[in-house]
């Protein structure tokens, strides 16, 4: 991540920043803030997936708006963390991976780098066939040739890293942007019942087993183990300020930055479950659970419109997620090892699961699900070092946790850990 912030096309942007922390600039409060945005716009695609596309749509199909309060408090919980992760690379210069290696035994730091590869791999997989899915509902193609096509695009997207952050930074923003847009025409199409959508989103509720299954799988698409990571390796090299006054006025700028990227994020997903609701559940098609037959049945209910506004949306959030997915996973291994490989072999490798599922078969959706409630048993081993290091004077400087802080997001931590022995509770028990 250094060597992007080090590239000459970015020089003006960090130079008008370090004007700005140094109350230099005479700009606009909104010309201020655009040098410090872009990093949370990246971690935010990670909660834009096609894995928050099959909980959100599973969840909105079956049980209406009863989950839409998950959402909600899986962002509010999402804000805080990234927020930390973020505050971690400018406090420090050093992403969370390489705090993990610095700090712990060797043996942690591998089953830590082996259960985070399982996660990425995890996290792969939802956007490696979700942009798949895309290109098959859109264009009539074979799952495979789409996960063809998603391979090369991530790389060509990945290719813009050599011009610089600014341009990645500008493309990925973009492709969320078309995601986001999608969802305002969805929502202005279906016209949900607002009344519900406010309650639903306050007050908590369960509705079975699967229930909680889906609902873990949407605290897992939605606080993203490899998104907390890549965060902090966003922030480590960007805008470097050693001055106390600076680093505070940074993080200011970056609190911004995660307000607006997850407060979009959190829209989006909401309008994901409130379109499932609306349009199938209370339409008598809760049944409707498979991003195909979503596709397909919103037609008939909505006009082909909509239909072909949720594939071009779902291939924006594969295609963006894929190209985010296979930096974290670099930004994980390099971190957890020092040890760096080429793109190409990365994107081999966590490819590969996809590739399986393609060709065993298996329910797509089915398995985006499945993949999600995996990311969020990986949470904790994300979660609770970032608690530890954020809350560490020696390490945070000026920027160290409150008390405050630092038990809220503690608590956090054990809601997550709870809400999973729940889950394992209630598989094994039937309910």
């Amino acid at each position: 991540m250094d060597s992007m912030s080090q590239n000459s096309s970015d020089y003006n942007t960090v130079q008008t920043a370090k004007d700005i922390l140094e109350g230099n600039s005479k700009k606009g409060r909104f010309a201020r803030l655009l040098p410090f945005l872009g990093p949370a716009f990246i971690a935010s695609v990670a909660y834009v997936d096609p894995g928050n596309f099959a909980t959100n749509i599973q969840g909105g199909a079956q049980f209406g708006y009863t989950l839409l309060w998950v959402i909600v408090a899986s962002n509010l919980m999402a804000m805080l963390i990234q927020a930390l992760s973020a505050k971690l690379g400018i406090a420090t210069g050093k992403n969370l991976a390489e705090h993990c290696r610095s700090a712990f035994p060797k043996w942690v730091v591998i089953t830590m780098w082996v259960l985070m590869e399982l996660v990425a791999m995890a996290t792969d997989l939802a956007e490696f066939l979700g942009a798949a899915v895309g290109f098959s509902l859109l264009f009539g193609m074979p799952l495979w040739v789409g996960g063809i096509l998603t391979a090369i695009a991530t790389v060509l997207i990945l290719g813009l890293e050599r011009f610089g952050f600014r341009p990645l930074e500008a493309v990925i923003t973009a492709l969320v942007g078309v995601v986001a847009l999608s969802y305002v025409v969805e929502t202005i199409l279906d016209r949900p019942d607002w009344g519900l959508v406010a309650y639903h989103a306050v007050v908590p509720q369960f509705s079975g087993s699967e229930s909680i299954l889906l609902a873990t799988g949407i605290l897992g698409a939605t606080v993203m183990p490899h998104a907390i990571f890549l965060h902090s390796a966003l922030m480590q090299g960007r805008i470097v300020v050693r001055d106390p006054k600076q680093l505070k006025r940074l993080f200011r700028y970056e609190i911004i930055d995660v307000l607006i990227a997850m407060g979009v994020a959190s829209l989006v997903n909401g309008a994901m479950l409130v379109m499932a609701a609306t349009t199938f559940h209370t339409t008598g098609h809760a049944d409707v659970g498979e991003l195909e037959s979503a596709y397909l049945t919103l037609e008939p209910l909505l006009g082909k419109t909509a239909s072909i506004v949720f594939a071009f949306s779902l291939l924006a959030s594969g295609l963006s997620s894929a190209s985010v997915g296979t930096m974290a996973g670099q930004v994980i291994m390099q971190g957890f090892l020092d040890w760096e490989i080429p793109i190409w072999i990365r994107r081999l490798v966590t490819m590969s699961p996809s590739i399986i599922v393609i060709f065993m078969g298996l329910d797509p959706t089915r398995t985006l699900v499945i993949s999600q409630v995996v990311l969020s048993f990986g949470l904790p081993m994300a979660i609770i070092p970032l608690v530890m290091f954020t809350s560490r004077k020696e390490l945070m400087g000026v920027l160290t946790n409150s008390k405050f802080t630092t038990v809220i997001a503690s608590l956090i931590a054990a809601l997550i850990v709870v809400l999973n022995i729940y889950l394992i509770y209630s598989t094994i028990t039937g309910g």
